[in-house]
């Protein structure tokens, strides 16, 4: 590039590249078309990225959720001793004394799933019959109470399948053998029983004909 100078007196002087100088394929001020964006292909990478930070979420959550469950202590079960849950039965039978089929269902029921959790007899799954031939093999009761038990269930299966027809007062003679009998057999009632013979249960009320 060629310095000329335009004008002797003036004290300021420009450069001014020579006619011609700027043309042809050596200008470096000729403006270009501006070119289309150019699409830059991702691949699968994308739904990767994608699955690992889903991933990673749920770990964290999983591990946050772990964490509570540890800081937290889980409320204690509460366990129902089987005696309770038979004196409740039974104090529910009372309800159903007007209906003596119903009645005697509820009581010797609730004295069955008593004596299985007490004595795990498998009371409730055996008929009367059976269930008292295997207890008479068993040492849990004393024999007059066996023998007590066994007329309470009988009196009960004949009010059950026979329609016996008992008064409310014979009812509540069944309600009071089986509410003894929880009382005697209790786990405190067995301690005690260790030293001293336990009481008789009363005698059954004959049934009504």
């Amino acid at each position: 590039m060629a310095i000329k100078k335009t004008n002797s007196t003036s004290t300021a002087t420009a450069l001014v590249p020579p006619p011609g100088s700027m043309d042809g394929a050596g200008g470096t001020n000729e403006l270009r078309a501006i070119k289309p964006p150019v699409d830059i292909p991702l691949g699968p990478w994308p739904w990767i990225v994608g699955a690992l930070a889903l991933s990673l979420l749920g770990l964290l959550v999983w591990l946050w959720l772990r964490r509570q469950r540890r800081v937290r202590p889980a409320a204690p079960e509460v366990v129902v001793p089987p005696h309770v849950r038979a004196k409740q039965k039974l104090e529910q039978a009372l309800g159903l004394i007007s209906d003596p089929r119903l009645f005697c269902i509820a009581v010797s029921d609730a004295t069955r799933v008593y004596l299985e959790e007490r004595f795990e007899l498998r009371a409730p799954d055996r008929t009367t019959e059976e269930f008292l031939l295997e207890l008479q093999r068993t040492n849990h009761l004393f024999p007059d109470q066996k023998t007590t038990l066994g007329q309470f269930l009988e009196q009960c299966d004949l009010v059950k399948f026979a329609r016996s027809e008992p008064t409310e007062n014979e009812l509540r003679a069944l309600h009071r053998i089986a509410d003894r009998l929880v009382d005697e057999t209790m786990p405190t009632a067995v301690g005690a029983s260790d030293s001293s013979p336990a009481k008789p249960l009363p005698p059954p009320v004959p049934s009504t004909p």
